[in-house]
């Protein structure tokens, strides 16, 4: 999905290329199918046949969607329990620019339950 939300158009064989390691042009068609099947990928026939795919789903949307399964799946649905375990990592620390924008972001979330929570009394 990386390298088709890139080109935002594409054939097999253009998405083969974009990957670094590919797989066969077959195992590609077939998880190509599968996109297509379950509403990820749309496809539309170019020549003889030969499709182009898009994404059907917004890249931020779709990331969305994969970091609530990946929150569900591995951390209870907790925020907190995977950020503690993405920095408990050593060799990753935060710089500052990056500690500051996490603390700016956690207050205006702050402020945006408790404005959330006034308007519902």
């Amino acid at each position: 999905m990386d390298v088709l939300y890139h080109m935002r158009t594409a054939t097999t064989a253009q998405i083969r290329e974009g990957l670094t390691d590919p797989p066969s042009g077959n195992a590609v068609r077939t998880l190509l199918q599968i996109l297509e099947v379950k509403g990820h990928v749309k496809r539309k026939k170019l020549r003889g046949r030969e499709y182009v795919f898009s994404p059907t789903v917004q890249r931020t949307r779709a990331g969305m969607r994969a970091l609530e399964h990946v929150l569900e799946t591995f951390y209870e649905g907790s925020i907190e329990k995977a950020l503690t375990a993405h920095l408990s990592k050593k060799k990753e620390l935060l710089s500052a620019e990056d500690f500051e924008r996490l603390q700016q972001l956690i207050a205006t979330a702050r402020d945006n339950e408790t404005e959330t929570t006034n308007e519902a009394k």
